[in-house]
């Protein structure tokens, strides 16, 4: 039987981290160097020791479960001092990066490594993730790279150079460097011989690979917009009849996968979609069979953490019943891709849920900090009471996320029509997504009806309409869109209309039982009438 206390999510968790290069790595990065180009010199403490008096900045470790398992290295120049057919030892030098240049305008990185075990866990785009986030905190031009093409040795007595990138560019080849960079939204901008003459692999070629930071900002007059988007995907996910545990997961990590491929920040599944497993599972009941389904709570906590990490996204795993002190709770849980894990208890709990389910209402409004923005999760019926969007909002959240999961229209018309109020009142972004398909075997889940969608505010400068993409109603499929947060802020500052703004705190107030009063932004009119305080 599952235990009834509540789950410690700590034991589940995985501890993946980007963070600077520290003196105490050294002895681990040289091993790792040896283990990821065997017959070439590793990094010796000398370069290293320079590599981070000269750029602390520039140089990127990955951590995971307190093992080093990647690294990256990089410097800033003034691109135009070198020759385009320059070397690596003369760009580099010789990796101790004694020409880095702090008023240079190019972040060139010398070298990625991830640590074989570990390759398949997309660790090279949190670094290269990391390296863009520091090309826009140093407002510089562009990152350069030269990169090796060690699939090229296979290849080489059929080959030029040249035709084998154009290969890999066009998907007909893979290059274990090369895909990978291309993948991370880097362009080729020409081939150099004798870039790096110990590579044998590459036959001493490399490839000038550049990505431009489109936010950077020229020496000018000219006035320039800030933008930081957020790409989210929301799954709207057929319920169908399985047979086991791990077929669930299998469509889980197809989903994922997906959301990884497009760069997603996000990935949004609906709400009890772990209720498919009730085909499988064998019970008097419903109530029997919702506990039945509970048990399997620490197995979904370990396979979801483990996709957040591995497909490198912030996974919303829908909501899932979870036992804690004998009671039934609809959770929503967090599952960074950083390893951590947080979660939302639903708040209101429909006349359905209780009566079939025996579902009991948590009591705590949560908002999350994740490394894409703050963030809240309100399952399904929560969207449609407006005070927790508002509270929500107040504690710094800029997107909500709803997975729901309705029978019929009129249902999920009550869920769209609320999330996009809500949207509107707190000039914020809304996200829903929702189960299509129909369990004929499972009691009180036979049929479902959605419409998922990525919705905004209502004003110039967002999508028309206020939907940034929505999917095709019934159908299994997902929608992918961007979001810029900073439009957010530009919109409740100067839009056509500034609901977050002209609140009249001076005649209302939300907030949670445990928040501070919330104080205006602006001057309001004087008034001798009481606030009505809605807790």
């Amino acid at each position: 039987m599952a235990d009834n206390n509540e789950i410690d999510l700590k034991k589940f968790e995985r501890r993946i981290k980007v963070r600077p290069l520290r003196k105490k790595d050294f002895p681990a990065l040289i091993e790792m160097g040896k283990k990821c180009f065997p017959g070439m010199k590793p990094w010796d403490e000398g370069q290293l020791d320079s590599q981070i008096a000269n750029f602390p900045e520039g140089q990127f470790v990955v951590v995971y479960e307190n093992r080093l398992v990647a690294s990256a290295t990089s410097l800033v120049i003034d691109f135009d001092e070198y020759e385009e057919k320059h070397s690596w030892a003369e760009i580099a030098d010789s990796g101790y990066i004694r020409n880095h240049n702090p008023d240079g305008d190019t972040l060139y990185g010398i070298e990625i490594m991830v640590d074989p075990e570990f390759r398949g866990m997309k660790l090279s785009r949190r670094l290269y993730n990391a390296r863009k986030q520091l090309c826009r905190e140093m407002n510089l031009r562009r990152i350069v790279i030269g990169g090796r093409i060690p699939g090229y040795s296979v290849h080489k007595d059929k080959m030029s150079a040249r035709d084998y990138v154009d290969h890999v560019i066009s998907r007909n080849l893979y290059d274990p460097v090369m895909t990978a960079q291309i993948a991370n939204g880097f362009v080729l901008k020409r081939l150099i011989r004798s870039y790096l003459p110990s590579d044998a692999e590459s036959d001493s070629y490399a490839t000038l690979l550049e990505w431009v930071n489109l936010d950077y900002r020229p020496p000018s007059k000219k006035r320039f917009q800030s933008s930081r988007h957020v790409r989210i995907c929301c799954v709207q996910y057929r319920m169908r009849t399985i047979k086991t545990f791990e077929d669930f997961v299998q469509q889980v990590e197809y989903f994922t996968d997906v959301a990884s491929n497009y760069h997603s920040d996000f990935v949004l599944f609906p709400e009890i979609f772990t209720t498919e497993m009730l085909s499988f599972i064998k019970a008097k009941d419903t109530a029997t069979a919702v506990r039945k389904l509970a048990e399997y709570t620490p197995r979904y906590l370990e396979e979801l953490t483990d996709l957040a990490v591995k497909y490198n996204v912030n996974i919303i795993g829908g909501s899932h019943f979870s036992i804690e002190e004998g009671y039934i709770y609809n959770i929503a849980y967090l599952f960074r891709r950083d390893g951590s894990i947080g979660k939302q208890y639903k708040l209101h709990i429909t006349p359905n849920e209780r009566r079939w389910w025996g579902v009991e209402p948590g009591d705590r409004i949560e908002v999350f900090d994740t490394d894409a923005g703050r963030i809240a999760i309100q399952i399904c019926y929560d969207i449609e009471f407006p005070e927790l969007a508002r509270i929500a909002v107040t504690r710094g959240a800029q997107i909500i996320f709803t997975p729901f999961c309705t029978d019929e229209r009129q249902g999920y018309l009550r869920v769209r029509y609320c999330a996009q109020a809500r949207a509107v009142e707190n000039q914020v972004f809304v996200a829903i997504a929702g189960t299509v398909g129909n369990l004929p075997m499972v009691e009180n889940m036979d049929i479902q009806y959605a419409q998922s969608a990525i919705l905004t505010p209502s004003d110039f400068g967002f999508s028309r309409d206020g939907i940034a993409g929505e999917c095709a109603p019934g159908l299994e499929t997902v929608v992918i869109n961007d979001v810029d947060i900073e439009l957010l802020d530009r919109a409740r500052q100067g839009g056509a209309v500034q609901n977050w703004k002209d609140r009249r705190l001076d005649l209302y107030e939300v907030r949670g039982k445990d928040d501070a009063p919330v104080r205006s932004t602006q001057e309001l009119p004087k008034t001798n009438k009481k606030p009505d305080t809605i807790d």
